[in-house]
């Protein structure tokens, strides 16, 4: 065996071992939240013993940063791919802002894992400077698209931040009522609201009649809805069943 083949198998045995570790640090941290896990539990949920843990991870907020790390990777992906084919910066802001939302829908444990649910409660929680900045940084990643899409459609620099916030804060917000199940009070399906929340921040960054938005310009008359009561969650192209689309006179 080669010095580079060693090298590429001594590699993929360190990836697997941390892969190994990485899930069950996961299951652990689902089970007892940051502050009742341990590196004894998840050694023995992996495993393996404290010490051979300790050579990958010094901590277990060393642990849950780079879990929640792959989780807001994932986050970055899958708002990407649903950016990618939009051709305008309003499709571009309505994409990124649905997928966003469709991720956590989607996977409500992601959801816990960022706000530090599992069993600790809404309380602020940190991981270290480093880590905090680093992981706010990737989160800010995943949001990017919607900041870039809101100053394409002119917005400045102030106000695209500040609309990037308030999409996530909607988005976490609702996604909040729908795992709690407390939506079911109203009586309307989250994604519905989420559609809505899309389409009023459209409107209030283009024009009146539409003109810079290619979900409403050329198109007639547009009308708004009533909000669908089927509490299910719809891919992307639902934004555009919440307005009625006749033609102009």
């Amino acid at each position: 065996m080669t010095e580079a083949m060693r090298g590429r198998r001594k590699r993929a045995v360190t990836g697997l071992k941390r892969g190994l570790i990485l899930d069950a640090a996961r299951a652990v941290f689902e089970r007892d939240g940051l502050d009742g896990a341990s590196l004894r539990a998840i050694a023995a949920e992996a495993g393996y013993t404290p010490a051979a843990l300790y050579f990958h991870f010094d901590s277990k907020e060393a642990l849950y940063a780079e879990v929640l790390g792959q989780s807001l990777d994932a986050l970055k992906a899958s708002v990407d791919a649903g950016v990618t084919g939009a051709a305008s910066p309003a499709g571009r802001f309505a994409a990124a802002a649905l997928a966003f939302f469709d991720f956590y829908a989607t996977h409500p444990r992601d959801l816990d894992l960022g706000f530090y649910l599992f069993r600790g409660g809404m309380r602020p929680h940190g991981l270290g400077r480093d880590r905090d900045k680093a992981l706010n940084e990737a989160l800010e990643a995943a949001l990017w698209p919607i900041l870039e899409a809101a100053e394409a459609m002119g917005a400045d620099e102030a106000t695209a931040r500040l609309l990037m916030a308030d999409t996530f804060a909607h988005a976490v917000g609702v996604l909040l009522m729908m795992h709690t199940q407390r939506i079911r009070m109203f009586g309307l399906a989250p994604r519905a609201l989420m559609e809505r929340y899309v389409e009023t921040e459209l409107m209030k960054l283009t024009s009146p009649d539409g003109r810079g938005n290619p979900l409403l310009e050329g198109k007639g008359r547009v009308r708004g809805r009533p909000l669908d009561t089927e509490a299910k969650t719809s891919p992307p192209s639902r934004l555009r069943g919440l307005l009625k689309i006749e033609p102009s006179s």
